[in-house]
């Protein structure tokens, strides 16, 4: 075998998450079966690692594993089909393994290799015997049918990992939705609150944290819409607020935190009675330098997608500022005087 191709068999080995896990009935019975059918007082189920061969389940042997360079099994993982050896001592390959020479004075063996779907050999279901003997053709179908039983009950234990994996997954992201919900709810309930202790204080000051959601964008923008409401802004400048609010938040998920739900943005607001709204957004982002920002008036930026958040933002509000290496926004709106 290439070392590519053992390279690829061990790893398919590992997939299966069997090595050195608790004795298990399925096996063993099936083990129990191949030696009562096949008059042999050993029977095994191995695996076959990069360097030791170590039983699932096992008959007449108390080791739980050996050295693959005395294993037998390591010779029948190459085999298509059964691999029998008559008389162990007589082989040229096993008649001075240890196995051999000493306990349990194998004579006999005759091995079934376990296939995966892959046509990767993971170890073999085998029997043995401490006398020389032969397979009748009735034997050799009857071990080779408990062999596909074998795989199908290896496939199995790997299919439910996968599923068990799957469902922790799903779990986890079920989990996690549940918690930005929770946020996203909490974050609302309190702008509302806020919100609702406007008719008692000429200041409004509040500070937000928020998942960087784009559902979360609302949370901000519909407690600062009613805050200014309350304080008798006009309907054109809540809306310029609010547009304004909306791209500062909605930057600053997509670019300061790469649209990773994970992370959190905050938000200030300082709106009082002078007629002076201050918001700051500041997001966890690398940052950038404005003033690298092409206009997107400039005929060479027509088409372009870039700087038209910044530029909408700017003709919106009366005053932009970045700070903190492009990481924090601030913007400032004066309610005009009424006429």
């Amino acid at each position: 075998m290439t070392a590519d191709l053992e390279t690829g068999r061990l790893s398919a080995l590992r997939r299966y998450t069997i090595l050195d896990t608790q004795p298990e009935r399925a096996f063993d019975d099936l083990a129990l079966l191949a030696s009562q059918i096949c008059g042999t007082p050993m029977a095994l189920i191995t695996l076959v690692d990069a360097d030791r061969q170590w039983f699932k389940s096992r008959v007449g042997m108390t080791a739980h594993e050996t050295s693959r360079a005395v294993s037998f099994c390591a010779h029948a993982i190459h085999q298509s089909e059964l691999f029998i050896v008559p008389d162990a001592s007589l082989d040229a390959r096993f008649r001075d393994n240890p196995q051999v020479t000493g306990g349990p004075k194998i004579r006999f063996y005759a091995g079934a290799p376990l296939v995966t779907p892959g046509g990767d050999a993971l170890g073999t279901l085998c029997v043995a015997d401490s006398v020389p003997r032969e397979l009748t053709d009735d034997q050799k179908h009857a071990l080779s049918a408990i062999r596909r039983q074998v795989e199908a009950q290896l496939e199995l234990q790997r299919n439910l990992i996968v599923l068990e994996r799957m469902l922790a997954e799903r779990d986890h992201a079920e989990a996690e939705q549940k918690r930005l919900f929770d946020e996203l709810n909490t974050a609302h309930e309190n702008v509302r609150k806020l919100s609702g202790m406007m008719p008692f204080c000429s200041t409004c000051q509040f500070t937000m944290t928020i998942p960087a959601d784009p559902r979360a964008i609302p949370t901000v923008t519909d407690g600062v819409t009613q805050v200014l409401t309350e304080k008798g802004w006009s309907e054109p400048d809540v809306m310029a607020v609010e547009l304004a609010l909306q791209e500062a938040v909605a930057n600053a998920i997509r670019h300061g935190c790469g649209g990773d739900a994970t992370k959190q943005l905050q938000c200030s607001v300082n709106c009082d009675d002078a007629g002076e709204v201050v918001i700051t957004v500041r997001d966890p982002g690398a940052g950038f330098d404005p003033a690298t920002i092409p206009n997107p008036l400039d005929p060479d930026n027509v088409f372009k997608p870039s700087g038209r958040g910044i530029f909408l933002i700017t003709g919106l509000m009366d005053e932009v500022q970045y700070a903190d290496g492009g990481r924090e926004l601030q913007m400032r709106k004066r309610k005009p005087e009424a006429s």
